[in-house]
């Protein structure tokens, strides 16, 4: 594992992950509204309500079959092909393995001696 995250090495192939990573999110949140659309809809009292929260439902329905459609056009998502998606969800927790492993930050992370003087130095006593 190459632990240097300024690597151009490490960058290949991160523009779609990250593209994917993103979609799969936008996915998840279509479907919480869809889910939130359906029970504000069994809750609503008057007719008004129920129709925009009935139109809401189709547009939020709307979005996640676009949003699906795109992803298994592009092989980021297999719902029919579990192999598939199955190769997909281990690449996925390698590569987020494989970034929880990187070091990312300093070993010292004290922020003493870091700056040239103390924050209310060069305020005047009453002030500080």
């Amino acid at each position: 594992m190459n632990n240097d995250y300024l690597d151009p090495m490490n960058a290949l192939g991160m523009p779609e992950l990250a593209d994917m990573t993103f979609a799969m999110d936008f996915l998840v949140r279509a479907k919480d509204g869809v889910r939130n659309a359906a029970a504000a809809l069994t809750e609503a009292a008057s007719p008004e309500a129920r129709a925009l929260l009935r139109n809401q439902l189709r547009e939020a329905l709307a979005m996640h079959q676009e949003i699906t459609e795109l992803m298994v056009r592009k092989r980021w998502f297999h719902p029919y092909e579990l192999g598939e998606q199955y190769k997909l969800d281990q690449l996925s927790a390698k590569n987020t393995a494989m970034i929880g492993g990187m070091k990312l930050f300093r070993d010292d992370t004290s922020r003493k001696g870091m700056f040239d003087r103390l924050p209310d130095e060069g305020l005047r006593g009453d002030r500080a």
